[in-house]
């Protein structure tokens, strides 16, 4: 057997021998391009002080990396489609490491968030490719224990992220925590190349760049707005750019369906397999996202936890998600996709929603049936529904399916972080003007509104003050605390009922197992495409 697999799967007899192997891989480079995200949460305090960052300064150094991931997967998944899968997913690792290295060794907040949008950049191409390969390697018997493995590597990398950051943090700057990805990269790099075929699509015709244009507009402008409009007000910058997201769409959809060679098939929203299935991805990450966003604080400045212990106590999560993986992995063949994915949405709104019980006193016992439940709900439910998302595209459109997914969870996770983080700021600020409002001077309460980390800053003043002292100091210590637990607990709540509404929608409009078994009949089979366009005539 050759060192590099250089058989296209496209001229495969049959199934890749190495597709295990292979699987490996992708897993490996998606959990790269998602721990970017979540170690850079316990990094965060560590940049604040050492850049200076101004909260808007330290959204846009989280979501320089979320909009042109979110805003490109559909088209350069379709780029990899054309042209090559495989190069797609080489070419995507080394952009996102180069991006990793110049956030390594830059000390301007400007020129970090130009590295995490060239990391953005690098991932959106990286994402769809890892799902088209996969479902272009494996036939369709094998498909979803290897898409259950893909999910369960998600679930690994939330916990994964905060845990390698930590452990760095203890010893060096904030900087190293961008290196993490190097070494990864560099392994599914080669890797890649040793174990994972070529592929690409069979008569794929031209690129719709028109509707991937359009795409990208109405995405970028979009997350845009969701993430400055919650958390800084909706002044004419968010205004225009939802204004541009809704005619963009809008344009997107009229021209997709006069486009003999749509970039995506919009009627396929016509499809309840197929609109049930990215209505759940999307409302699971506005949840999961969200819920992990705000409890991940929690442990930081409540309860006082570093770097390292935060991502140790996020583990638990990612090992439900391994188990309901295994679960759903069985289940799923005989109850069906809607049953596991709506079971999955009830349990993750139930594990959002015990979060409201948090209070002052609480310790991490009170988080660790949240993140075990929302862990298992992952696994039980997302597999499942990216199957069926991804069984709805031909092999022409492996990479456009897994960019559609992707944007799903994307912007799920955006929508999550952004609104329910701004709520729970919101929720903060109006407790903790309650109780220590007519006690400080006006700058210091700004400064501890602004957050639970610069009202623990404020604090640690009063301490050192001569005006101040350590009982006062203790006594708005105390007052952060309740209110960041009551916003925690408020918006908790709100996520929950936004998660039950998904998880009713989601039931209505997912079909009953006959319906999606006919649905799956319909869609045509990427592995039997592949093999009788190898044996017809040239």
């Amino acid at each position: 057997m050759p060192l590099f697999a250089n058989t296209p799967v496209e001229k495969m007899p049959g199934p890749y021998p190495r597709r295990w192997w292979a699987l490996l891989v992708l897993c490996l480079s998606l959990l790269v391009v998602v721990m970017a995200n979540t170690s850079l949460i316990v990094a965060a305090p560590d940049m604040t002080r050492d850049l200076g960052l101004s909260s808007s300064d330290l959204q846009w150094v989280i979501d320089g990396y979320t909009v042109p991931y979110a805003a490109l997967m559909l088209v350069l998944g379709a780029l990899g489609d054309k042209y090559s899968r495989r190069g797609a997913l080489v070419g995507g690792l080394l952009i996102f490491a180069g991006g990793s290295v110049m956030g390594s060794v830059v000390d301007e907040t400007g020129l970090v968030i130009a590295a995490r949008a060239i990391m953005g950049v690098g991932a959106a191409v990286v994402m769809p490719a890892t799902l088209s390969l996969l479902v272009a390697i494996f036939p369709r018997g094998e498909r979803v224990r290897a898409i259950t493995a893909w999910t369960a590597t998600s679930g690994l990398a939330i916990a994964a992220g905060p845990l390698l950051a930590g452990r760095l943090l203890e010893d060096h700057a904030w900087g190293s925590t961008f290196l993490i990805n190097v070494p990864i990269v560099l392994v599914g790099v080669v890797g890649a190349l040793v174990l994972v075929p070529p592929s690409k699509a069979q008569g794929m015709g031209r690129i719709d760049y028109v509707g991937g244009l359009l795409s990208i507009v109405s995405v970028a402008a979009l997350v845009y707005a969701i993430i400055e409009g919650p958390h800084f007000g909706w002044g004419a910058g968010p205004v225009t750019a939802a204004v541009v997201a809704a005619v963009g769409l809008l344009a997107f959809v009229v021209w997709e369906l006069r486009n003999p060679h749509p970039m995506l098939d919009v009627r396929k929203f016509r499809q309840r397999p197929f609109s049930g299935s990215m209505i759940a991805v999307l409302f699971f990450f506005f949840g999961t996202f969200g819920a992990v966003y705000y409890a991940t604080q929690y442990l930081q400045f409540v309860l006082g936890y570093d770097a390292l212990e935060t991502g140790v106590r996020l583990t638990p999560l990612a090992g439900a998600v391994f188990v309901g993986a295994a679960v759903t992995g069985r289940l799923s063949p005989r109850l069906g996709v809607k049953a596991m994915v709506g079971t999955g949405m009830v349990l993750g709104a139930a594990a959002v929603t015990l979060l409201t019980l948090i209070d002052a006193d609480s310790g991490y016992s009170a988080f660790l049936p949240t993140l075990l439940l929302l862990g298992f709900a992952i696994g039980l439910s997302v597999s499942p529904a990216t199957d069926t998302i991804m069984g709805s595209f031909p092999e022409s459109e492996l990479g456009v399916g897994g960019g559609a997914n992707d944007t799903s969870l994307e912007l799920g996770g955006s929508l999550g972080i952004a609104l329910l983080g701004s709520l729970l700021s919101t929720s903060y600020k109006d407790r903790l003007t309650d109780l220590v409002g007519g006690q400080l001077p006006a700058e210091a309460l700004h400064t501890a509104q602004e957050s639970a980390g610069g009202g623990l800053a404020v604090a640690e003043g009063i301490a050192k003050s001569p005006d101040g002292g350590a009982q006062q100091a203790q006594a708005l210590v105390d007052a952060v605390h309740e209110s960041f637990a009551h916003a925690v607990a408020y918006t908790s709540l709100v996520g929950g009922i936004v998660m039950a509404a998904g998880a009713v929608l989601v039931l209505l409009v997912l079909p009953g197992n006959r319906a999606l078994k006919q649905h799956r009949e319909q869609s045509p089979e990427p592995q039997e495409e592949r093999v009788s366009a190898s044996r017809s005539p040239r």
